[in-house]
């Protein structure tokens, strides 16, 4: 094929690369003068050291994944239809799991189109996409979802990720027309997503079947704190709730929420403050709850700030726990990359029994199955929550 070749250095471990490795970093690759030359996102085939092809790549030399794996056939050609056939195959998993459109419609590497997240709310989508490779070619994305019936499109291009391969921000509507919230029926609450201005895509899908463990387990007065748009406040209000407080530090996010409940026939109580002093500030009140959620942003999104991310993940059990009424559920959740599962539940766990408080796990959740995890890249299985019955 015409196109440029990328080479693994000798040392380079040939054999992950072939189980499935999603990507590489420099430290893999022979970047000498002529590969640095080459544009971030240029397709290219990987060859190991003895020039054997093993598969299509995209590249960007500079960036600290400077290969990413696109399909392990060599001579594959990506193109406008490639693309569309990663994204069909997408929707018919989804398709098969979920009665209505609402879901995250491609997670990614999880999904075998890395850089790329797609959330679908009815007949609009919001795109990331975090990835030179695939911010070039959002036209093929944009077509493939107008051919499964998609009408408005929003591009979110504001993540981090970006930076690193170059990439400008971006927020734009480029397909139809977005003039408010999108209501989103989930677990039998309404959500109001901004798939403007709100916080990433402006809904949170992953924690679909926390949300559906939490409205069953909950008591009649619940407390959702870092509710965001009420993911797990308005969830429970649906499966039985009574009353229901809400904790965040943004009044639009809290004003969606009431929103929401407004949809649904009922009112929330909210609180807008830092979780943390409100936490504190509802236990010097005596306030006490059936079920406190504490559902925070990632503490912990890279291994430097791994440490202190435990810390504060100890810190909201222990602020939490005391708000538990005796035989309540406490829930707490993490969505950070560089904390996995066994220091997260430890550092809840220290949290808890700090603040005086038996537990025993009742379940231990991850995200829903539209955001499927890639077995080699365990960041793409970011999200933990437990359940605990507080004695």
């Amino acid at each position: 094929m015409d196109r440029p070749v990328i080479r693994l250095r000798p040392k380079a471990d040939v054999a992950r690369i072939r189980r499935g490795a999603p990507f590489l970093g420099p430290q893999d690759l022979v970047l000498d003068r002529r590969a640095r030359s080459l544009a971030p996102g240029t397709i290219a085939t990987l060859e190991d050291a003895t020039r054997a092809p093993l598969a299509t790549v995209a590249v960007a030399p500079e960036a600290r994944l400077a290969a990413r794996v696109l399909d392990r056939d060599p001579a594959a050609t990506v193109d406008d239809a490639w693309i569309a056939r990663r994204i069909e195959r997408a929707a018919a998993l989804r398709a098969r799991l979920f009665e209505r459109p609402f879901f995250r419609l491609v997670h990614a590497e999880g999904d075998a189109l890395p850089g790329l997240i797609v959330d679908r709310f009815g007949d609009a989508a919001a795109i990331q996409p975090n990835a030179a490779w695939i911010d070039g070619r959002l036209g093929a994305v944009i077509a493939a979802l107008e051919g499964l019936g998609v009408e408005r499109v929003v591009v979110n291009g504001t993540a981090r990720a970006r930076a690193a391969e170059g990439l400008p921000d971006r927020l734009e509507v480029v397909r139809g027309r977005v003039d408010g919230p999108v209501e989103v029926p989930m677990n039998g609450a309404v959500y109001l997503a901004d798939l403007v201005g709100g916080q990433k895509t402006g809904l949170f899908y992953d924690q679909r079947e926390n949300h559906r463990f939490a409205a069953a387990v909950a008591g009649p007065e619940v407390l959702d704190a870092f509710s965001h748009v009420g993911g797990f406040g308005l969830a429970m209000l649906a499966g039985g709730a009574e009353r229901a407080t809400l904790v965040d530090a943004s009044a639009a996010a809290l004003a969606l929420a009431e929103g929401g409940a407004a949809r649904m026939g009922r009112t929330v109580e909210t609180i807008r403050s830092d979780a943390f002093d409100a936490l504190a500030a509802l236990r010097s009140e005596g306030r006490a709850f059936d079920t406190v959620i504490c559902d925070p942003p990632a503490f912990a999104p890279s291994k430097a700030a791994r440490e202190a991310g435990l810390r504060a993940y100890e810190r909201i059990a222990f602020l939490a726990a005391p708000l538990v009424r005796p035989g309540g559920v406490l829930g707490l959740c993490s969505c950070s990359h560089a904390a996995d599962l066994e220091a997260f539940r430890a550092a809840s766990l220290r949290g808890v029994g700090k603040a005086r408080r038996a537990a025993a796990i009742l379940r231990t959740g991850f995200a829903g199955p539209d955001h499927p995890v890639h077995p080699m890249l365990s960041g793409t299985g970011y999200l933990k929550a437990l359940f605990l019955r507080l004695a």
